[in-house]
């Protein structure tokens, strides 16, 4: 057999990688319900990829703890349970706190504007209601950070654990932008963070970055009303 060209390996890895993004973030943001089931022919028309990228992204969030496949059927969406959330908090919170303290060496007048307006928008989001724009802003807030701090292996624990944490974060950003409101003060987190960083406060920067994100561990069950 011919040694495949390394085109094509480059061409299934982003078939794949679409395949996951787009599940992820259709669990993350309500599309796909808990309990849903997840067939292949169904999302092979929906995303437009062969089954092999389906099944290859499915193995990846059940990895993540957002689906899960029972043998001989169908993969359904995993309920948000609160054990795994907690679980998982801490871990998140100690990758994006290491990524603040890297990035605070590494952090430049444009990235620490990027964040700055990443951060107004997270705010005018919640307070018109929009908890999907509230997450992409706090998503782009966080995500100069890790990219700053080039840390291929933090990145990797990231994104099997993120998406998790970010699903919960969704329901805590709907609860605060119907009220109008940055729960457990968001917002001015953020504002340390950046202000942290944009200083080369290394260890400032990680309490920041620690403390939004266990700021989760104050928010309600996710089984139980928010609010």
């Amino acid at each position: 057999m011919p040694v495949p060209q390394k085109r094509s390996v480059v061409g299934r890895t982003l078939l794949r990688d679409r395949a996951h993004a787009v599940l992820r973030d259709a669990i993350v943001d309500g599309t796909l319900t808990p309990g849903e089931q997840l067939r292949d022919s169904e999302l092979q028309e929906w995303i437009g990829v062969s089954r092999t990228p389906i099944r290859e992204a499915l193995m990846r969030l059940e990895r993540s703890g957002l689906v899960r496949t029972l043998p001989g059927r169908s993969t359904v969406v995993m309920p948000l349970e609160d054990e795994r959330v907690t679980q998982a908090v801490p871990v998140v919170a100690a990758m994006h706190a290491l990524a603040a303290e890297l990035a605070a060496h590494r952090v430049d007048a444009e990235a620490v504007e990027e964040m700055r307006q990443a951060n107004e928008e997270f705010a005018r989001a919640l307070a018109v209601g929009d908890a999907d724009a509230a997450l992409q802003a706090d998503d782009h807030l966080h995500d100069v950070v890790v990219r700053l701090a080039e840390n291929p292996v933090l990145a990797d624990t990231l994104e099997l654990h993120g998406p998790l944490v970010r699903r919960a974060e969704r329901l805590r950003f709907a609860d605060a932008a119907g009220a109008g409101r940055a729960t457990h003060d968001s917002h001015g987190l953020h504002a340390r963070l950046i202000e942290a960083l944009a200083g080369g406060d290394g260890e400032a920067a990680a309490e920041a970055a620690r403390a939004t994100w266990n700021s989760l561990h104050a928010a309600p069950p996710p089984d139980q009303p928010m609010g």
